[in-house]
């Protein structure tokens, strides 16, 4: 299910809601009851929940939970690049 993002015309509070695709959008802004509330135009977030994923699944040994680990990079002397969770070392 995606999370989406509204903003109320009236009040201007922030809200996300988690709601189906085929649901209506919400229309009644939790902080001050009016009618004002706009779904914003944003990159939908969405939550993968439960077994089936890559992440879980599909990995073996001490690959299995690659997103908990934190890279392990940098001396004070070398320079160090992270992307993605890889480090690459480089001298100065």
């Amino acid at each position: 299910m995606p999370i989406y993002e509204y903003q109320c015309q009236a009040c201007g509070h922030k809200h996300e809601a988690l709601q189906k695709l085929n649901a209506e959008p919400l229309v009644h802004c939790p902080a001050c009851n009016k009618p004002e509330l706009m779904k914003k135009i944003s990159a939908a977030g969405f939550r993968l929940k439960g077994g089936g994923w890559y992440e879980t699944d599909f990995k073996s040994g001490s690959k299995k939970n690659v997103a908990a680990e934190a890279p392990a990079c940098a001396k004070p002397d070398t320079a160090t690049a992270c992307s993605g969770g890889a480090c690459t070392k480089t001298t100065n």
